[in-house]
């Protein structure tokens, strides 16, 4: 005998920070044909509740004391959920028996996400995860956990933006019927994705001079600093009005993940980067060239919370030549057939640089596409 416990959410499992969770719960008893009602299962209770569950890395994070407790969301013989060092939001509650052949019960948990909630980011410092955790108990058994994870994305700007009061003004389909809620949710993801629009169709030349302490080594152009995540980031540079010669070039798509100050387990601790993409080139004699850097669908976009920041930026590393550019190649053959060969050795000189830029989420939908989570997660007590 047992009872199987189905959750699925309803639009993938990446939210928007203020969009409405939907999760359908299907509690069934799947009986042989042998079976009669005495082979039914009594459901005592059933719950449902989100987390934001935070995790730090006690090397580079001081927190403030904390109760103590290690205890996980769920108490051992209570039907309540008591959260450790989470957020949690929302409950259902359910009471039903179990039989027949084949016997279903079937609930809805809707609940909104915070909109001034932190974001599913997995970090080398400190990690925020979302879950809806689902608790349920059959009589005289114990209790069991099905944890359905999730993620979130947070768009600065949001909070502060007030629907209009006036709902008769706003279109509407006759021929639907939707809940308030679902219709706040589908205006705060219209709202969401003009806003990214806006913020990352803006196109103006943003032109760099390259130059170390010798002399001009190019230029670089980038025609946008503000980016959606799965966007590519595209450079072009050129060397054909430089003084010093360019050896090699590389650029790396990077985040920049920082402890605020007063949670900073040692003064002046450094900053944790990670590289999402890279590009090298090896460029001697090129006047022209270019890059493409793609932000995974799958990384955190910018954010900061009391505790963390996550700045991303382009670094650049160059390689270039300690002598004038006639000196790089030298003459191989006195035949007639005049061959240029590069020098064995030379003097370089090495200089980095860094150009910060601003990513921000995409549409969910989008970001479901990689998500490694599943949208149907099951349990069976």
């Amino acid at each position: 005998a047992m009872i199987e416990v189905l959750a699925k959410l309803g639009h993938g499992p990446v939210f928007l920070a203020g969009e409405v969770l939907e999760c359908v719960i299907t509690f069934t008893n799947p009986l042989s044909a042998s079976s009669t009602s005495a082979s039914s299962e009594m459901l005592a209770w059933a719950s449902a509740q989100i987390h934001c569950q935070f995790h730090a890395s006690e090397n580079r994070v001081a927190l403030p004391p904390s109760d103590g407790s290690k205890h996980d969301v769920q108490a051992e013989n209570e039907t309540v959920f008591v959260p450790n060092r989470a957020c949690g939001l929302g409950k259902l509650q359910e009471c039903s028996h179990c039989a027949g052949k084949h016997w279903g019960l079937c609930d809805s948990y809707c609940e909104t996400l915070p909109i001034d909630g932190p974001p599913s980011f997995r970090g080398q410092s400190v990690k925020y995860v979302y879950k809806l955790t689902i608790g349920c108990q059959r009589v005289n058994s114990p209790i069991k956990l099905l944890r359905v994870p999730f993620r979130v994305l947070v768009l600065h700007g949001l909070k502060d933006y007030q629907f209009p009061q006036d709902e008769a003004v706003a279109p509407s389909n006759p021929f639907l019927e939707e809940e308030e809620g679902l219709k706040k949710d589908s205006r705060l993801a219209d709202l969401a994705t003009e806003l990214l629009m806006v913020a990352t169709s803006r196109r103006s030349l943003h032109l760099y001079n390259i130059s170390n302490t010798r002399g001009k080594v190019g230029t670089f152009c980038i025609f946008k600093t503000v980016y959606k995540i799965g966007e590519d980031v595209i450079g072009t540079f050129n060397f054909s009005e430089g003084d010093i010669p360019c050896l090699q070039f590389s650029v790396s798509l990077q985040t920049e993940e920082s402890i605020q100050e007063e949670f900073q387990r040692r003064r002046g601790q450094p900053v944790s980067f990670s590289t999402h993409a890279r590009h090298q080139e090896a460029c001697l004699h090129t006047a022209q060239s270019s890059f493409s850097l793609p932000i995974p669908l799958s990384s955190t976009p910018g954010f900061t919370t009391n505790i963390v920041s996550l700045k991303w930026r382009l670094h650049f590393e160059f390689v270039t030549s300690g002598e004038s550019a006639g000196t790089c190649l030298v003459r191989g053959s006195q035949s007639e057939a005049v061959t240029w060969t590069g020098v064995e050795q030379m003097e370089v000189d090495t200089f980095s640089w860094d150009l910060p830029i601003k990513v921000l989420p995409t549409n969910p939908i989008l970001a479901s596409y990689v998500s490694q989570f599943s949208s149907t997660n099951s349990i069976t007590i």
